[in-house]
């Protein structure tokens, strides 16, 4: 009897470890099974890099499948204009209201150093995306997108390029985010010069380039630092789970190409679980 319940123990124990055995390091996962005609792809993409070089297991990938989905419709001749609309904070907010008197003019010089643009013209954009303006320049190098890149093989092939989401739901995201969290890390970015964004995202860099896509999640989960990693849920998780439907629908009509940021796919709301949850099988392709 004693046998018994340890033997169950163990197995429940095993059980337990299985379901929460780290994902391989890899960028690309195949998505098969569950009544799938065609295998489809997901990649892990970095918006921003050096190199965005694909290599030949994701070329293949590509070749293999018949139409590429990104997180929003890059392909949208209206993208732009819709983006302009979406940057802006809602209300009339502005910085000002946001920061200290003292605090608002840190800012203001930090963004005057690093655009040569005064505050005024800047002021009521939402926090985020003024502090994503100074991405370029944590690189020492001209920068590639890998969304562009994948855009580039899809026309080649004559596909289309479709998106999970609109570009006004990718914007709205930054709404449900307090200002005053974006301000505040608006704010350390401008105390320290962006020293510490340069050591987060060349840390970032080092994982994505090994492809620990666990790495990756557990670090921005664990960045205490700035006030924008409380919102995981709505920056990764919700959108994750807003996703899996419309994966299931593109992956069933035709084998589909799917790029999104890596820091989508590991995790316990992560799209790779999320997926294999739903009844997929999702493998990593080495």
């Amino acid at each position: 009897m004693k046998l018994t319940i340890i033997t169950f123990t163990l197995a429940v124990c095993a059980l337990f470890k299985m379901q929460a055995q780290e994902l391989e390091k890899s960028l690309l996962w195949e998505i098969s099974g569950n009544g799938l005609t065609n295998s489809s792809y997901i990649y892990g993409t970095i918006h921003m890099t050096c190199n965005a070089t694909l290599d030949a297991a994701t070329t293949k990938a590509l070749e293999d499948t018949t139409l590429l989905v990104l997180e929003i419709d890059m392909d949208d001749p209206s993208m732009q204009a819709k983006m302009m609309k979406g940057v802006y904070m809602k209300n009339n907010t502005n910085i000002k209201d946001l920061v200290t008197t003292e605090e608002y003019e840190l800012i203001s010089k930090f963004i005057k150093e690093q655009t040569g643009l005064p505050i005024e013209a800047l002021s009521t954009m939402k926090p985020f995306f003024l502090t994503a303006m100074f991405y370029p320049k944590l690189l020492n190098c001209t920068t590639q997108s890998y969304e562009e890149t994948l855009m580039a093989v899809a026309h080649k092939q004559g596909e289309d390029v479709l998106g999970l989401e609109t570009i006004e739901e990718q914007l709205n995201v930054f709404d449900s985010i307090p200002y005053k969290d974006q301000a505040e890390d608006l704010l350390d970015s401008a105390k320290d010069n962006l020293a510490y964004d340069t050591q987060a995202f060349e840390k970032l860099m080092t994982l994505y380039n090994s492809k620990d896509i666990e790495g990756m999640i557990t670090m921005m989960a664990e960045d205490e630092s700035r006030n924008t990693s409380k919102h995981m849920d709505k920056m990764l998780d919700n959108r994750n789970k807003n996703w899996i439907p419309k994966i299931e629908e593109f992956a069933k009509s035709q084998a589909t190409f799917f790029g999104v940021g890596a820091a989508h796919l590991a995790g316990e709301d992560g799209v790779i679980k999320l997926l294999r949850a739903a009844g997929y099988t999702v493998n990593a392709v080495q």
